[in-house]
C-alpha cells in the first residue's frame, strides 16, 4: 500500500518534471525566435538624401511587414537615428543600436562615420549597409562587414574622367570638401585621369560640408580664376555645392570658357528640390552632373507614382530612394534566408568588454550578433530584381553593371545628354540595351548629345586660358641684329614682321578660338640674344610663349614644350672654296695617286698571271723572252679597252680574265663619269670636307652669337672653347672666312642658305650633321602647344607654309651653289672590294695551277733523270723543273689521246709517244 503510493508519487513527479522541461524548451525556442527583427538606420535627416532615405526606408518596412511570407511572420522594426551632420552623434546612435540587439544597420550617410563604425561592426558582427557612404577607400578587406549598396564613387570618377577625355580637355581643377569621401574620390579621379593621359592641375579643398563658409569658397575660387584650366570638377555635398555655384556666378565663372562638372549631389538637388529657386537655377546653368541610372520597370513606376503620398510632398523623388528601398529588401531577404538555413537571431556578450565596463559607459551591454557572419554572406549573395533593376554583387562587392545618366543643367531645369556605364562607356542609348551586345570601350564609339555650356554657349569650350584670368598672351620674340628676315621690328614702330612671325600669325588663324596676345622683344638690340635665356623666360613667368627662329634642342625641351617644327634646320659647315681650273693633267684628276698606282699594278699582275696560266699550252703566249715580255704588257693594258687579241685557252686563265674584265668595266665607267663631271661642270675645292675634317684640323671655328651651336660643339663634339669664335652677322662671317680668322663657320642650314645667296665664294662642305627644326615654345603641359602643332600641320598640308617660306626665304642662288655637287677624287677605298676579289681569283688560279704542275712533274721526273748522273743534284732538278715549266704541251698527231712534250729550249730529253701517255697538263 505504502509502496504503491510511493510509486504513484514518483510517476507524478516524473510527469511534472517532463512537463516542466518541455515548457522550458518551448520557451527557449520562442526566445530564440523573437517576433521582432531590429534594424537601425543612421542618417542626417536635414539633408536631401536623408529625407529621401527616411521615406523610402519606412515604405520598404511597411511593404515587408504587410507580407506574412517575409521573415516568417516576424515584424521588421527599423529605428531611425538622426546624426544631424555630427559624426559623434552618429557613433552614439550606432552604439545604442548595438546595445538593443540590432541585426544590421542601414547607413551611415557619410564615409567619415563609415570608417569608424565599420570597426565596431567587424567586432560585433553587425553588417552595415550604406547607399550613400560610397568612399572608394572603404575596402572589403579592411572593413568586411561594410557593404555599399549603390555604385561606388570609383565608377563615378571613371565616368567623369571619360567625359573629360571625350571632350579633349587635358587638365581639370578639383574643388572638393575636405572629408574622407570627397578627398578619396578626388584621389581616384586623379588616377583615372592619369590612365587617360589627363591630370588634375590643382586641388581646392574646402571645409567639410556643411561648415564651409562663403569666404572659404571665395578665397579658393579667386585662386582658380588666375589659373590656366577652366574645367572644374566639383565633388562635395548639396549645401556646399550650391554655395560654390553661387559664389562662382558672382565672380563671372559661370560664363563662357568655363566648364563645370558636378558629382551626383547636383542631380539629387535637381530631382528633389524642383522647382529650384530662380537664383539657384541661374547659378548652375550649363553645368554637367551625373545621376545613378536605374532600369525603367513597372515596379519602379509604381513606386514613383505613390511617392508624393509616401512623402506627403516633403521631398522630391531621386534615385537614392530606390537604393534605400532595395537595401531594406536586401536585408530582409538575407534575414529570411538566415532563418530558413536554421540560423537564429541571438546575441552573445563579448568577454573582452566585461573588464573595461565603467560607471557611466555600459560597454558590457554591447553584444555580438551570432548570426552576423551568415547574414553578411546571404546579403553578398543577393540575386533579386529590385526597383533599381537587377541587384547582385561582384566578387569585389561592387554592384553589377554600375551606370549613370549624364545631366546638363539648363534654364528650364535639366536635360539628359547621354549615359555612362562600366560596360560600354559613354553612349546616347540606355545601358541596359547594350548589355546584350559585346562590351566596346573604344573611344571612337563614345557619343553624347549636344551640351549647353555656361554662358549659353553651344560650342565646346577649349577648357583653358592663359593664367591670370585669361589676360593677353605675352609672346617673347628675339630682337635680332642679323638675319632679320626671320624676325624683326620695323624701325620706329612696334610692328613685328618676318618669316617666323607670319607662320605664327597664320597658325593662330587656324585655332578654333580667339586668343589675345602681344609681342615683347627680348634683347639689347646690339647683338643677337641668347636663345637659351629667351626660352628660360617662360619658366620664370616673364613670357607665356616664345616665337622666333628657336631651334628645338634637348636642353630647351627641359624648360618648355615646343610645337611641331615648322621648318627643318640642321647644322652645316661653311668654308671658303676655290674654283678648280682645267690643266694639261686634268685627265688624271678622277683618281688619287694611290688609286692610279694600284690600278697599274693590277694590270701588270693580271697580265703576268694569265701568261703563267697560258704559257705551256697557248702558242700566243710563247716565243723569245723579249717577245713574251711585250706580250704580257700588251695583253695587260689592252684589257683596259677590251682590245686584247690573244685568246685564253685554259679554264683558270679564262676565270681570271673574266673577273678582271668586270673590274676594268667598273673602273672605266667610274673614271669616265668623274672626268666628264670635272671637265664640264664648274668644280669647287676646299681643304675642309665636312665636320670631321674641320674638327681634326685644329683651326678656329666660327658660330653665330646666341645660337645653340656653341654649346653643341663644346658638349657634343668636344671642341675646345678656345677654338670657337663668335660672329654676329653675315658680314662678319664673310670677313672672318676671307681673312682666315676662322677656317669655317658652323651654323644652322636656314641661316646658311640666306648667307650663301649673297656670298658665292663660300660653300657648304659635307652634309648636315644634325637634324632638328624650329618651333614655338610654350610653358610645360600647355594645351596651346598641342593646338598650335595641329595648326602648323594644317598649314603644311594646305601648302600655305611653303608659300610663306617662298615669300621670305626664296632668293636666287649663286650659280656655283647649284653646282656644288662634290667631285672629289675617287680613291682606293671605293674599289678595294673589287681589287680584293680579283686578287683572290689570281692567287687561287696560281695555287691550283702549280699544284697540278708539281704533281705532274713529280710523277715523271724519276723516269727522266739518270740517278747516277751528277745532273740529279738540286740545281739540276731546279733546272729540270724550269725546262719542264717552259715546255710546250702538244696533242699527238696519231689522233690518239696521248700527249707528248716537246722541249723547245733544250734537248735534255728524247722521248717517244709512249713515254708521255699522260704527260699533258691542262690547267
Amino acid at each position: 500500500m505504502v509502496s504503491g503510493q510511493i510509486l504513484v508519487i514518483t510517476m507524478n513527479l516524473v510527469l511534472l518534471l517532463s512537463t516542466f522541461i518541455f515548457f522550458i524548451g518551448v520557451c527557449s525556442e520562442e526566445a530564440l525566435k523573437p517576433d521582432v527583427v531590429n534594424v537601425g538606420a543612421i542618417f542626417s535627416f536635414n539633408t536631401i538624401n536623408g529625407k529621401v532615405a527616411k521615406v523610402a526606408i519606412k515604405a520598404a518596412e511597411n511593404d515587408i511587414n504587410s507580407d506574412p511570407s517575409i521573415l516568417g511572420g516576424r515584424k521588421l522594426s527599423i529605428s531611425l537615428h538622426d546624426s544631424n551632420f555630427s559624426s559623434f552623434l552618429g557613433i552614439i546612435g550606432a552604439l545604442q543600436f548595438m546595445e538593443a540587439d540590432t541585426v544590421a544597420i542601414i547607413g551611415p550617410q557619410n564615409a567619415v562615420m563609415a570608417h569608424v563604425l565599420s570597426h565596431l561592426a567587424k567586432e560585433l558582427h553587425v553588417p552595415l549597409l550604406s547607399f550613400t557612404a560610397l568612399d572608394p577607400s572603404l575596402s572589403p578587406l579592411q572593413y568586411p562587414f561594410f557593404v555599399q549598396t549603390a555604385p561606388n564613387d570609383e565608377f563615378q570618377m571613371i565616368a567623369i574622367a571619360e567625359m573629360v577625355s571625350y571632350f579633349g580637355w587635358a587638365e581639370v581643377i578639383a574643388v572638393f570638401s575636405d572629408d574622407d569621401q570627397s578627398r578619396n574620390g578626388i584621389i581616384t579621379l586623379g588616377d583615372k585621369l592619369a590612365e587617360r593621359r589627363r591630370r588634375i592641375s590643382y586641388k581646392a579643398a574646402l571645409p567639410p560640408d556643411p561648415t564651409a563658409k562663403r569666404s572659404d569658397i571665395l578665397r579658393e575660387l579667386v585662386k582658380i580664376q588666375m589659373m590656366e584650366s577652366r574645367v572644374i570638377v566639383l565633388h562635395t555635398f548639396s549645401k556646399t555645392g550650391l554655395l560654390v555655384f553661387e559664389v562662382a556666378k558672382s565672380l563671372g565663372m559661370m560664363e563662357k570658357e568655363y566648364v563645370w562638372i558636378a558629382s551626383t549631389w547636383l542631380s539629387t538637388v535637381l530631382d528633389s528640390t524642383s522647382p529650384l529657386k530662380p537664383e539657384t537655377a541661374n547659378s548652375i546653368q550649363g553645368a554637367l552632373t551625373l545621376r545613378p541610372h536605374t532600369v525603367d520597370s513597372k515596379k519602379k513606376r509604381d513606386f514613383m507614382s505613390r511617392w508624393n503620398q509616401l512623402s506627403n510632398g516633403s521631398i522630391g523623388f531621386n534615385p537614392y530612394a530606390l537604393y534605400a528601398y532595395d537595401t531594406v529588401w536586401m536585408l530582409a531577404r538575407g534575414v529570411q534566408l538566415l532563418l530558413d538555413q536554421g540560423g537564429t537571431i541571438s546575441f552573445s556578450n563579448d568577454t573582452r568588454l566585461n573588464g573595461i565596463a565603467g560607471k557611466t559607459l555600459n560597454l558590457s551591454a554591447l553584444s555580438a550578433f551570432d548570426g552576423g557572419q551568415q547574414l553578411l554572406e546571404n546579403i553578398l549573395h543577393t540575386n533579386m530584381t529590385g526597383l533599381t533593376g537587377p541587384v547582385q554583387f561582384n566578387k569585389d562587392r561592387s554592384l553589377v553593371n554600375p551606370s549613370y545618366d549624364i545631366i546638363n543643367a539648363v534654364e528650364t531645369g535639366y536635360r539628359r545628354i547621354g549615359y555612362w556605364s562600366n560596360y560600354s562607356g559613354l553612349s546616347i542609348v540606355p545601358p541596359e540595351t547594350l548589355y546584350r551586345k559585346k562590351p566596346n570601350h573604344s573611344i571612337s564609339n563614345h557619343r553624347l548629345d549636344s551640351v549647353i555650356w555656361p554662358g549659353g554657349e553651344t560650342t565646346k569650350p577649349r577648357g583653358w586660358v592663359f593664367p591670370n584670368n585669361g589676360r593677353e598672351l605675352r609672346i617673347g620674340i628675339p630682337r635680332r641684329v642679323s638675319y632679320r628676315d626671320f624676325v624683326s621690328l620695323v624701325n620706329g614702330t612696334d610692328t613685328v614682321q618676318g618669316y617666323c612671325i607670319d607662320v605664327f600669325l597664320a597658325a593662330m588663324r587656324f585655332l578654333p578660338y580667339a586668343l589675345p596676345y602681344r609681342f615683347i622683344p627680348f634683347g639689347d638690340g646690339r647683338e643677337n640674344p641668347n636663345f637659351n635665356e629667351l626660352v628660360s623666360q617662360i619658366n620664370s613667368g616673364v613670357f607665356d610663349g616664345v616665337v622666333g627662329d628657336i631651334a628645338i634642342v634637348t636642353n630647351r625641351t627641359k624648360m618648355a614644350d615646343f610645337t611641331q617644327p615648322y621648318i627643318e634646320s640642321g647644322l652645316v659647315v661653311v668654308a671658303p672654296v676655290r674654283k678648280m681650273s682645267s690643266s694639261a693633267w686634268s685627265f688624271a684628276r678622277p683618281f688619287t695617286p694611290l688609286m692610279w698606282a694600284v690600278t697599274a699594278a693590277f694590270f701588270l699582275v693580271v697580265g703576268a698571271v694569265v701568261w703563267i696560266l697560258e704559257h705551256r699550252i697557248n702558242d700566243e703566249f710563247r716565243g723569245p723572252p723579249k717577245q713574251q715580255i711585250v706580250t704580257i704588257l700588251w695583253f695587260s693594258f689592252s684589257t683596259m679597252f677590251f682590245a686584247h687579241r690573244e685568246n685564253t685557252v685554259s679554264t683558270l686563265g679564262r676565270l681570271v680574265l673574266i673577273i678582271w674584265l668586270f673590274v676594268v668595266l667598273i673602273i672605266n665607267s667610274s673614271y669616265t663619269a668623274s672626268l666628264t663631271s670635272s671637265l664640264t661642270v664648274q668644280q669647287l675645292s676646299s681643304t675642309i670636307k665636312g665636320i670631321d675634317a674641320l674638327i681634326s684640323s685644329n683651326e678656329p671655328i666660327g658660330f653665330q652669337v646666341g645660337s645653340f651651336t656653341e654649346n653643341y660643339l663644346i658638349e657634343e663634339l668636344n671642341v675646345p672653347k678656345s677654338r670657337l669664335v663668335p660672329l654676329g652677322s653675315p658680314e662678319e662671317y664673310a670677313l672672318a672666312l676671307e681673312s682666315r680668322r676662322v677656317a669655317a663657320v658652323v651654323d644652322e642650314r636656314s641661316y646658311v642658305d640666306l648667307f650663301l645667296s649673297d656670298h658665292c665664294e663660300f660653300s657648304i662642305r659635307g652634309q648636315e650633321f644634325t637634324k632638328s627644326g624650329w618651333g614655338f615654345a610654350f610653358p610645360r603641359d600647355s594645351p596651346l602647344a598641342i593646338d598650335m602643332s595641329t595648326a602648323i600641320l594644317a598649314l603644311s598640308e594646305n601648302g600655305q607654309l611653303q608659300k610663306i617660306h617662298d615669300q621670305w626665304l626664296s632668293r636666287r642662288a649663286c650659280s656655283s651653289e647649284s653646282s656644288e655637287t662634290k667631285s672629289e677624287q675617287l680613291d682606293l677605298q671605293s674599289f678595294w672590294g673589287l681589287f680584293l676579289i680579283c686578287g683572290i681569283a689570281c692567287i687561287f688560279a696560281l695555287l691550283v695551277y702549280f699544284w697540278l704542275m708539281f704533281r705532274q712533274f713529280n710523277r715523271h721526273s724519276p723516269e727522266e733523270l739518270d740517278p747516277t748522273s751528277p745532273v740529279s743534284s738540286r740545281s739540276a732538278r731546279l733546272q729540270t723543273f724550269m725546262s719542264f715549266f717552259d715546255g710546250k704541251v702538244e696533242k699527238s698527231r696519231s689522233g690518239s689521246k696521248r700527249k707528248s712534250y716537246s722541249m723547245s729550249s733544250n734537248d735534255y730529253y728524247r722521248e717517244d709517244e709512249s713515254t708521255y701517255r699522260s704527260g699533258r697538263i691542262e690547267p
